[in-house]
């Protein structure tokens, strides 16, 4: 296996994003909207702790991901976190859009998780770009309240074809958890994925 393939196993783990408190997105531009972080592109008013991908319903393979954001102790449901996903199509490609002079990706969805820290997508399970090997992924990110957002290890699937066996070897020696084990049900997958936030930065 390549090294560029075993690399691309892991995103940047955690890394930090420009932070700003986004209210009311769709009713003033911010001076910055072009460059931040696509977590801060939500519609307040309308963010609960469940959401849909655009399309999802009329994809082959619809996936319900649901789990609960913890505090870093682990065990203390944590509220109030925002939780941005996206990804690509069923194809393996992105479907890059412009909305206000920014590209975004259109699979995409927001949720802030309620008081037991639980959260939940309504979306489907991207596929790997075309004679490609590459591993099929979520893009996930956090934000909880008063901290800075940043992006956790992609969530992949334990099911992939390209998932190897070092792969996962070195991801459990890292104690990197982002695999999505899938249950078929009548008419959708289901995945659980627990979160567990990262201590809060001294600065």
């Amino acid at each position: 296996m390549s090294r560029l393939l075993i690399l691309g196993c892991f995103l940047s783990v955690l890394q930090i994003v420009k932070a700003q408190d986004a209210a009311n997105v769709l009713e003033d531009i911010p001076f910055d909207y072009a460059t931040r972080h696509a977590i801060y592109d939500f519609d307040a008013n309308r963010l609960t702790n469940t959401d849909s991908i655009p399309e999802f319903q009329s994809k082959t393979t619809p996936l319900k991901l649901t789990g609960i954001v913890y505090q870093p102790d682990g065990i203390t449901p944590a509220k109030d976190v925002i939780v941005f996903i996206r990804h690509a199509g069923e194809q393996g490609k992105f479907d890059v859009r412009t909305q206000n002079d920014k590209r975004y990706v259109y699979h995409r969805g927001w949720v802030k998780t309620n008081a037991d820290g639980v959260y939940t997508f309504y979306t489907f399970i991207p596929g790997s770009y075309l004679h490609s090997k590459e591993l099929r992924r979520i893009h996930a990110s956090v934000k909880a309240a008063g901290e800075a957002a940043y992006n956790l290890p992609d969530f992949i699937f334990n099911d992939d074809p390209f998932l190897s066996k070092h792969c996962r070897k070195r991801m459990r020696k890292k104690g990197v958890d982002c695999i999505l084990t899938t249950v078929k049900k009548e008419t959708f997958y289901l995945a659980e994925k627990n979160i567990v936030l990262r201590a809060a930065e001294v600065e």
